[in-house]
This record gives structure tokens, C-alpha cells and sequence, in this order.
């Protein structure tokens, strides 16, 4: 959905939004069901539609109450009956549950001379089969109740089931130190004042690791890049190119160049630009004892967990809007290039039967990344095609493709943990979604018992092209992300290991 649309999901979540409800008398009805498997009991619940495209200050947004009590079938039920007015237009509407939980929006051409009876389940775009999840971005704004209540759940990680395999990720010698890290963020730790390391240094265990967010508005801990000084900023960036590799470091430039030209582009948000990001460390560098840092902003956020010679460097989320620059000195400038080929080249080498086990869903009219903020329990269900399932040619290419992301972490690491992907390659799995056009947006998933990463051509959030009459995703915007399943993103298994055999 277009950016006014996005925005107005963030406004409601903000600022508890009410709109009035509309009845219509005549014209086309429609009744909506809904499966509400996830949330139960609402206080209340309604259908937000409009009318498409969405004009600023013009548009009116109409709010239809549902009745809490459910039917027979065990769904909630509503009709609504659209105007003539406005049949063959295309409508935006979402289901809202409590006043301030969205369900996705989904779009419907009105059809006078068709039953558009809409039987759908929160979260899943395939009807009651709940098989097709797709993005829900969530806000558990600092301190607020849907914080409080995330975090107090066990953490478990991401997993396909609800339950973690166990042993996965043992405390082992990789023989490549980390010494030259622990110096480079120790010599910048030196410079900040009392106040500075207050605000940005936590312990090993705090929850603030969780509470990282793509969105730019975020209220963030630590210390921001635009706060420091000359000497600073250079120790800042000396620690991130001793921590990733030189394909990895130029990555996170990339962004936040990207970020500095998408400023220019829109000057109204203050929110936006190349040096919004800010760091915090968990844990003191230390060679025995487990530490860790973090970099958070929009578009760009890496945890980065170091204990002994071990490093994990998951979750990392890496995006870009747009991916192009078309005026100034950075004049063609362009960001995940090999990750968006390299993918696409993947899934054209597939024969017509692998690209039939591989595909998920055959329309991209949503966000599909199930790994961003806030989902650290996420349960993803095993899907696509299995490595064993490709030839040797197929499986090295898919071992590239992982390599993209993986290469973004020091070279000798790097290789250690592609040593881990390859002992689990013929449980690893590739899953695609796109729609008819193969010059389309599309997004992938690749998901192993060690590693999950995710590509997804994304709703335009800043930069929506008024002329296109195709809302939707665009390959303008693109979100990454990486995560280690199985309860190791920030170390966290490792961290458990060390504690259980020191009991700090």
C-alpha cells in the first residue's frame, strides 16, 4: 500500500486515532468474516475503508463496527454496503481489533454483478488455511504494556515449531581472535563521558538487545552518531570496519548514504539522515567474558555478540529506500544490487517443478519479511524447496546467495559460520513469492536450522510514485533480514552455555 496508507497505520498506533462510523443504506453489500485465532476476547472490533488511490486531507476514511460475538461458523461477521458511487473503484479496508491493533490492508474492486463475500483470518492472505503469513510490523513502543508483556515471555527464538533444537550452537575455539575488535571498541568506550556511557552501555542480559526497530521515528537508547565528536565518529566507524568485513562495512556506508540522500528527497522529516544511528554496548570488551554492541537506525540495525573467539551477528536488518540515486554527486549510486540478482537468478534456475515446490504464493500485493522487529519468537513453518531436492550446480548457487549475507561479517567468521550452513544444506530451504510478471517485486526466504534470511521488495513508504496505478510492493524498497534460529540472534545460546557453566 501507497505511503499515505502506512502512514495512517503508524498515526493510529501513535495517537489512537478514531475515526466515525459510516453505514451505507444501498448499493452493493458485502459481508466480511473474519477467523481471529491470535487475539482473543476483543473489546472491539471494526472494518477502516477507503476509497483508493488515497488523497491527502481529501480522502474519507469510513470505520464500520463488528459485532464481538461470534457466529455459528465460529466467525465475526459484518456486512457493509457500498454505494453505487463508487462500484468498479478499488477499495483499501483492514480489520481493527481493540482500537489500535491492524490487521494488513487488503484492496477489493467493487463488483455489483459479483458475490464479493470476504472470508478471511487475521495475518494470512490464503483465505482460512492460515498457510500464508504475511508482514505485520509491530510497535511495542518502550515501557508500554505490549512491551512489557513481549518481553516478559521466555524468549525462545525463531523456530518452525515452538520448539527450539537443542545443541546447535556449542561454545567452541574457532581459532580466529577477536582481539583487534575488543581494542577498537575499547578505544572508543574511552571517549565517551559518564553521561554518554550511562545512556549507551548495558549489561550482557538486558532486554534492550530486543527493542530495536527499523522505523526512523524509534525512540532509541544509546548514543547517536550526529552527538559525537570528530574522534568519536572516527573510533565509531573504526570498530565497524574491524567488526565486518570490507563487503559488509561498504553495506552499512551504503545505507546510510542512501539515508542522507533519501533526506534531501523529503526535507519535511527530521528524522531522516546519513548519521541517525545510534550505538550501544552490552557487557564490557572483555576475552573471556561475553559482550556485545549494537547499531540501530532506519534501514540499518546489526547485533553483534562476541564471546571468546565466537561471534554472532544476527539479527541484522539491511533496507533501502529507495535504491537509486538519481541526482547529485552520488548520481547512480545503487544498494542490493547482488542481493535483489542474485535471488532472482536463483529462482530462474529452477525447473518448473522446483519453482512449484519453491513458490509460496503466486501474488506480491504485501510485505512478506516474518523476521523484523519484535519477532523473536516468530514461528515460521517449514516451506519451499529443500537443498537436497537440487543439483550440485543449483546447491552452490544457493551457497552464493547465502554467502551474500554471511560475507558481511569478518572474512575468517565468515567462513566459520558457512561451515555451519553447509552441515545443515539438505535441511535448507528456499521459498519464493511473486507475482506473474518475473520482472516483478518478489521476495525470498532461505531457512535452515542455522540461519534464516529474507528478501522482500516492500510497500513504498516515503517515495510512492502517484502515477503507478498498481499499489503494492515495489523494487524501490527493499528489507533484509538475517537471523540465527534456534535461540542463538544475540548470542543468546551461547550466552546461556557460559552462564550454566560459570553461574555468574
Amino acid at each position: 500500500m501507497q505511503k499515505p496508507i502506512l502512514l495512517i497505520l503508524t498515526s493510529v498506533l501513535f495517537n489512537h486515532l478514531i475515526a466515525q462510523q459510516t453505514v451505507q443504506s444501498s448499493g452493493h453489500k458485502v459481508t466480511f468474516k473474519l477467523q481471529l485465532s491470535e487475539i482473543k476476547n476483543p473489546d472491539t472490533l471494526s472494518i477502516m475503508w477507503f476509497v483508493l488511490p488515497y488523497v491527502a486531507e481529501k480522502t474519507v476514511d469510513h470505520i464500520s463496527l463488528v459485532s464481538t460475538t461470534k457466529g455459528v461458523d465460529g466467525l465475526y461477521e459484518h456486512a457493509i454496503t457500498f454505494p453505487d458511487s463508487i462500484m468498479n473503484e478499488t477499495i483499501a479496508y483492514a480489520y481493527i481489533v481493540n482500537n489500535k491493533q491492524y490487521d494488513i490492508w487488503r484492496t477489493l474492486v467493487l463488483d455489483k454483478h459479483q458475490n464479493q463475500d470476504r472470508v478471511e483470518s487475521w495475518g494470512y492472505v490464503d483465505g482460512l488455511k492460515n498457510q500464508v503469513k504475511v508482514t505485520q510490523m509491530l510497535f511495542n513502543i518502550p515501557d508500554s504494556p505490549e512491551e512489557i508483556a513481549d518481553l516478559s515471555k521466555p524468549y525462545v527464538g525463531i523456530t518452525t515449531n515452538g520448539q527450539p533444537i537443542k545443541r546447535l550452537f556449542p561454545i567452541k575455539k574457532t581459532g580466529f581472535s577477536t582481539e583487534t575488535i575488543k581494542k577498537a571498541v575499547s578505544s572508543f568506550l574511552a571517549t565517551l563521558s559518564e553521561e554518554q556511557k550511562t545512556k549507551s552501555v548495558f549489561p550482557i542480559q538486558s532486554k534492550e538487545w530486543r527493542r530495536w526497530h527499523n522505523i526512523e521515528q524509534w525512540p532509541r537508547a544509546g548514543i547517536c552518531l550526529e552527538e559525537m565528536n570528530t574522534t568519536q565518529k572516527e573510533l565509531a566507524f573504526a570498530f565497524l570496519k574491524e567488526s565486518l568485513s570490507v563487503k559488509g562495512y561498504k553495506k552499512a556506508k551504503d545505507i546510510m548514504t542512501m539515508e542522507a540522500y533519501l533526506a534531501t528527497l523529503v526535507p519535511e522529516s527530521t528524522f531522516l539522515g546519513g548519521e541517525k544511528y545510534w550505538i550501544t554496548f552490552f557487557g564490557m570488551p572483555s576475552d573471556e567474558e561475553p559482550w556485545g554492541w549494537q547499531i540501530e537506525g532506519h534501514h540499518l540495525v546489526i547485533n553483534y555478540f562476541i564471546l571468546g573467539d565466537q561471534i554472532v551477528m544476527t539479527p541484522t536488518f539491511m533496507g533501502s529506500e529507495p535504491t537509486l540515486i538519481t541526482t547529485g554527486e552520488n548520481q547512480g549510486f545503487r544498494t542490493f544490487v547482488q542481493e535483489e540478482m542474485k535471488g532472482l537468478n536463483f529462482y530462474k534456475s529452477l525447473d518448473s517443478l522446483q519453482k512449484k515446490t519453491a513458490l509460496l504464493w503466486n501474488e506480491k500485493d504485501f510485505d512478506f519479511n516474518r523476521g523484523e522487529a519484535f519477532r523473536d519468537n516468530e514461528i515460521i513453518a517449514t516451506t519451499g524447496i529443500a537443498a537436497k531436492y537440487l543439483s550440485k550446480k543449483q546447491q552452490a548457487a544457493l551457497l552464493e546467495l547465502i554467502g551474500e549475507y554471511i560475507n558481511n561479517i569478518r572474512d575468517e567468521h565468515a567462513k566459520v559460520k558457512m561451515e555451519e550452513v553447509k552441515k545443515h544444506l539438505n535441511e535448507t530451504h528456499f521459498t519464493w513469492v511473486q507475482g506473474k510478471n518475473i520482472e516483478g517485486p518478489f521476495y525470498y526466504r532461505i531457512h535452515s536450522p542455522v540461519i534464516l534470511i529474507e528478501f522482500d521488495h516492500q510497500n513504498p513508504v516515503f517515495l510512492h510514485d502517484d502515477t503507478n496505478p498498481n499499489f503494492g510492493p515495489v523494487k524501490t524498497h527493499i528489507h533484509t533480514v538475517v537471523r540465527t534460529p534456534n535461540g542463538n540472534d544475540y548470542g543468546n545460546d551461547l550466552l546461556r552455555a557460559h552462564l550454566e557453566q560459570h553461574k555468574h
